[in-house]
Parts: structure tokens; sequence; C-alpha cells
């Protein structure tokens, strides 16, 4: 990316934004699937901005989740963050807790898009296809990570995901179907970001609530 934007969009795959942010002339850093493809292309991005002596921008994930407990096709704003795989349980650590990590296991942000149900997302380098051991509303495969760098270069971060499946037996179907379908609904929420407003796109009903973080019972 050439430019210095006061908004950095990250999605992870371009077919998360179906080309409708190109073709609105938005650009998007995409950083690939996975913690260590999204924290290493992040990093380098705002070390980017850094050496150029820019300000660094606010950080604006889009991209697709799976829920077992919410339905798809809802849009959400994430604004808790822990790293679903994180296990070093046999050293004594918690569930979800990186060994002598100086931040805390759980990240949280400010909502920033208004109207939109807030909830937990659990990032793990796994496609989820079964309850994950560590409860939270969503599951994905970069939030945490993007959210981690931000927190260590000091720049905001914002995150709106789309569930397009149930994070179970049937999820890489429905993954594959519904993947494309937010785009325009992020597109909407890019440019409320832009015109300075906390535009909301809710597609359903979902009242707004965060779960309750620990082992799970499914």
């Amino acid at each position: 990316m050439g430019i210095y934007s006061a908004i950095l969009f990250v999605m992870a795959l371009e077919a998360e934004a179906d080309g409708m942010f190109h073709a609105a002339a938005i650009p998007v850093l995409y950083c690939g699937v996975g913690k260590i493809n999204a924290a290493a292309t992040l990093a380098a991005e705002l070390t980017r901005y850094r050496i150029a002596g820019e300000p660094l921008p606010l950080v604006v994930n889009f991209g697709s989740v799976g829920s077992r407990t919410l339905p798809t096709g809802t849009l959400l704003e994430c604004c808790r963050f822990l790293q679903r795989d994180m296990d070093v349980r046999a050293l004594g650590f918690d569930l979800g807790r990186t060994p002598y990590d100086p931040l805390p296991p759980i990240l949280e942000t400010e909502p920033r898009f208004g109207k939109l149900p807030t909830c937990s997302c659990g990032t793990g380098d796994s496609f989820a296809i079964a309850a994950a051991e560590l409860a939270t509303d969503v599951v994905d495969m970069e939030a945490y990570a993007l959210a981690k760098v931000c927190r260590s270069f000091g720049a905001d971060f914002a995150c709106a995901k789309y569930v397009t499946d149930g994070a179970d037996h049937a999820a890489a179907d429905h993954w594959q179907a519904n993947v494309h379908k937010a785009a325009e609904l992020f597109l909407e929420l890019a440019r409320g970001l832009r015109n300075g407003a906390a535009a909301a796109v809710p597609s359903s009903t979902v009242p707004s609530h965060t779960a309750v973080i620990g082992s799970s019972s499914n």
C-alpha cells in the first residue's frame, strides 16, 4: 500500500471484499489467513507508517466468523479478543493465556459501530468445526493477532465480523457459500467511518452482549 490513510482496512482474503472495496477505490490490506500472517503483515504496515513519521491509523478488521450460538448472516462488532488455541496448562497457565506475556489474555476495545451488537471473538489457527473449549461468541483466525499488534504499536483497533457458518460439521460448505455476502455491509461501515460517522448496518436483531469467557460445557 503506497498511501498513509487515517483508517487502515484489513481483511484476510479478497473474497471477503468481493471486489466492492476496489470498485469504491478504498484500499484494503489483505493479511492472509492465520495469526502469523495477520501479525506479520500488519506489523510491517504499521512500521512503514512509523518510518515515514506518519500518525498511526485506526486499524479496522472486517471478515468472516463462525458461531455456534448466533445466526448465520449476523453482522457483529467484536470488542473482546482471545486466543482459543493458546494452551500451556501443562505448565500451570490458564487456557488462553500466553506464558510470561505482559499483555492480558483478553484484549478489549471500545465499540465504534453504533448499533451493531458486540461480541467476544476467539482466534486460533484452525478452521473451527466443533465447539472450542474456551467459549466465545464467535471464532476466527486473525482478529486477536491484529488486536495484539495494534496494542503493541499503540494503534486503535476496531473489528466487525459477519457470521458465515455455525462452526460445526457443515462449516466449510457454509463458509464457502457465504463468505462474500457481507462485502456490501462492510463497505457501508467503511464509508461511515471515513465520513466520521458511527454508521451501523445490523443484519439481525440479535441483542448486544458479550459472552462469559470460560470453559465450554459443549
